[in-house]
């Protein structure tokens, strides 16, 4: 087993270029069904948002782009926003959009049986693709939240067709550098069928439509069990691997930070996106934080999440690929899976504080933010107005 001492900085070169978006939302209020939890010093705007998400950037290295959602980041000037974010070091990533909380979409939306309102969901993503314009965003991300309760209560089939419909007028709204990236979600808020489910299906209806429109592929939307590597390994295989959010569960789609439930999970998903140089910026993948911070701080929470991608990714790349091979072409099962393990169990955290400091940052992050006095700050300063959030 290699000890962080013994880690060449050379092994850690594929770390260059590696960003993760992170999404504006995570700087909001956020809880469950039961209860939303307020915090001093919550965003009360996307301006907000995005200071957040640079102190993030400024403090890692690894965040240079946010997420937006449309509506909860609508502002009157966009280009306003836009130049706000370059003057804090970063820039707008995606744009999300929302299709879960108009009462018109109680019975869907793109799949609507009512002509009506699918055209208003479609002009929603329209608008959508006007937010990128003046954000210099390149990708609509989309996840649909429609399917049904009750065995008989729409037309699978109906509802499928209504979808290809809806996707295809977006797509087609797109501009030539634009990207349409499709989420799927095996269930919630529907119990007896989603319209898109799973990966397949999300895939099938991106052929459909062109080679702009890629699959994400959300960590925490998946059947416990659910071999994730397998999927990250077809997605990439097809060439349609679009997006990666990263959040942990235990049960359900808890949105807990990343790797916090199954670190080795998220160890085996960095190896196969390494495997096929997917971590790699000419991949076009694009990683994505997916959380919300009901009880944490939430600019600590980001800081946390992004660490545990870059510590995951720093031990996939000390995978002895040619001891992998020869061990596998030798079928020695365990060999193989040794060294696998050697890789999880090295401690790269001194490697990559080094890497972090010869980059003029700081080599422990956390302790960084929490002397900062940042959240003090911000609790004294964001008096006032209404604080961000979800609901």
């Amino acid at each position: 087993m290699t000890s962080p001492q013994e880690t060449p900085p050379e092994a850690l070169a594929g770390l260059d270029g590696f960003t993760i978006e992170v999404p504006s939302w995570a700087y909001g209020n956020s809880g469950t069904r039961f209860k939303v939890f307020t915090t001093p010093g919550t965003p009360r705007d996307p301006f907000e948002k995005i200071a957040d998400a640079a102190r993030v950037h400024a403090l890692t290295g690894l965040a240079p782009r946010v997420s937006l959602h449309v509506p909860w980041d609508r502002v009157d000037d966009y280009e306003r926003l836009r130049e706000h974010a370059a003057d804090l070091g970063v820039r707008i990533g995606g744009i999300n959009s929302n299709l879960f909380q108009d009462d018109d979409y109680k019975l869907g939306s793109l799949t609507h049986a009512d002509a009506r309102v699918r055209a208003k969901a479609v002009a929603h993503h329209l608008d959508c693709i006007d937010v990128m314009r003046a954000t210099g965003s390149t990708d609509l991300k989309l996840w649909l939240p429609d399917g049904t309760n009750y065995a008989g209560q729409d037309s699978l089939r109906g509802r499928q067709d209504r979808l290809a419909d809806s996707l295809r007028r977006i797509y087609e709204a797109l501009d030539p550098e634009h990207r349409l990236l499709v989420e799927y979600k095996f269930f919630e808020p529907y119990f007896y069928s989603m319209d898109i489910p799973d990966w397949g299906t999300a895939l099938l209806h991106c052929q459909a439509l062109g080679e702009r429109a890629q699959v994400v592929l959300d960590t925490g939307h998946h059947a416990p069990g659910t071999n994730i590597e397998f999927i990250v390994m077809q997605l990439l295989r097809a060439g349609r691997l679009g997006a990666f959010d990263f959040n942990s569960r235990y049960y359900a789609d808890d949105d807990l930070i990343v790797g916090s439930a199954d670190p080795f999970q998220l160890f085996r998903i960095m190896v196969e996106i390494v495997s096929q140089d997917a971590h790699l910026p000419r991949s076009g993948v694009n990683f994505m934080l997916d959380q919300c911070h009901n009880i944490e701080d939430k600019v600590a929470g980001q800081i946390r999440s992004v660490l545990n991608v870059e510590q995951a990714l720093a031990k996939a790349l000390l995978v002895d690929t040619a001891a992998l091979d020869e061990a596998r072409l030798a079928g020695d099962v365990l060999g193989a899976h040794d060294v696998l393990m050697d890789a999880f169990h090295t401690d790269v955290r001194g490697a990559l504080a080094d890497r972090r400091e010869a980059r003029g940052l700081p080599r422990d992050p956390m302790a960084a933010y929490r002397a900062s006095g940042y959240a003090a700050k911000i609790a004294a300063e964001r008096v006032g107005g209404t604080q961000a959030g979800w609901s």
